[in-house]
């Protein structure tokens, strides 16, 4: 009899994904469905890099080097000097999207059985990058009430096992939005320093740090902008939210340890090349005035600040402000968010619209956390998040399974 394998059984669904199908079925019985569940920026791909591939004097589309073309790793260091980190282009590797980046730092950096530490909620995916690579997932718990700050170092301490090899962190985080301080890094490199751990930088969304409530702006801060930790940081980025280019599917893998981007690149060698296309998109991206981010920024700051204020509007809602990326989370007074969600797209709409949102449960390793939470992405533009926030308000007064303070 033909089985599954136990990866390919106990692989997790997106749990952003995964209420498509209901979402579906409301658009097919007319509805219209505001999109506030998934990371899918509406701002437009810069038509420049789009035009480098359409004039691009290309005879035979060729495999690249594995590591990704030299010309755009090269014009890469560039750009990382420009935000503070100091690399050459024999460490940088380009990668299929940012999700490669992360496969290839789990196969290089841990044996299967090996655990890696996260501050949940965490990215989702997080969870089947480890399925994958026969990794355990060792959750450490953030709270709302803080707006997900950095837990503890001594959270931190009581999980390390002999197994324990990394730490992942996104900043800005992506589902919180939380931007972490100079001093929550440099807490987190003692620590990798102390244990020996390897520091996995998820960074994607750097460019999309803003004002905190004082009015102060918000610092962004690399893991390779700490000094002491060259060979313990592995940062994997992307040019997908940057430049609004998701499908581009073009990423990077970025070490200073000789030692594992040598192994990573016999990952990338199996893999053969990243893709030829997107690489030029990627390498006309770097040509763009550094004043291109000024204006999706702008558009973002003022799409959360919207956000939040409609949010902490309505009776029973919190929502903390996120420094950076395009999410925030929300405790709404509900039971549970898996059955809200559902019941959004299944049972409910008003005046012909509704809204989407990603139930926060798929965002924690620790079972039962996030039933009352949502992840809400601002990516939609400012007459969307009215009314799509229109519509939650209205949701929340019908929901059967509303719960009261």
């Amino acid at each position: 009899m033909l089985t599954l394998s136990q990866r390919g059984q106990e692989m997790p669904a997106s749990p952003i994904r995964k209420l498509v199908p209901f979402a579906e079925a409301a658009k097919k019985k007319g509805i219209k469905v505001y999109h506030l569940n998934i990371g899918q920026p509406d701002i437009e791909t810069p038509p420049a890099i789009l035009d480098a591939v359409k004039h691009a004097d290309i005879r035979v589309l060729e495999y690249s080097h594995s590591a990704g073309n030299e010309s755009y790793r090269r014009k890469l260091v560039q750009y990382y000097k420009k935000v503070g980190i100091d690399v050459t282009h024999e460490q940088i590797m380009i990668t299929t999207g940012g999700s490669e980046a992360i496969l290839f730092g789990f196969f290089t950096c841990l044996n299967p059985g090996d655990e890696v530490i996260i501050p949940e909620p965490f990215y989702a995916n997080y969870n089947g990058f480890a399925c994958a690579a026969g990794v355990n997932v060792v959750p450490i718990t953030s709270s709302i009430e803080t707006g997900f700050a950095l837990p503890p170092i001594a959270d931190f301490e009581k999980v390390i096992t002999p197994k324990t090899k990394a730490i992942i962190l996104c900043s800005p985080n992506n589902p919180t939005g939380y931007l972490y301080s100079r001093k929550e890094m440099e807490a987190l490199k003692d620590i990798c320093i102390k244990h020996d751990l390897y520091l996995f930088s998820d960074e994607a969304y750097r460019e999309f740090c803003y004002p905190k409530e004082d009015g102060t702006q918000g610092e962004y801060i690399s893991a390779m902008h700490l000094d002491g930790l060259d060979q313990h940081v592995v940062l994997m980025d992307t040019i997908s939210k940057r430049y609004s280019a998701c499908g581009a599917r073009i990423g990077a893998f970025v070490t200073k340890n000789k030692m594992v981007y040598d192994a990573a690149m016999k990952f990338a060698q199996a893999r053969l090349s990243p893709p030829g296309l997107a690489q030029i998109m990627g390498e006309a991206a770097i040509d763009l005035p550094d004043s291109y981010f000024d204006a999706p920024k702008a558009e973002y700051q003022a799409r959360r600040d919207l956000l939040v204020k409609r949010l902490n509007a309505m009776p029973g809602v919190f929502c903390p402000n996120p420094g950076g990326a395009f999410y925030a989370m929300a405790s709404l007074p509900i039971d549970d968010s898996d059955t809200f969600c559902q019941w959004l797209l299944e049972s409910f709409s008003w005046n012909g619209q509704t809204v989407m949102l990603a139930p926060a449960t798929g965002f924690y390793g620790t079972p039962g956390l996030g039933k009352k939470e949502v992840r809400l992405a601002y990516v939609l533009n400012l007459d969307a998040i009215n009314a799509a926030m229109d519509c939650l308000e209205k949701a929340l007064e019908q929901y059967p399974g509303r719960t009261h303070a």
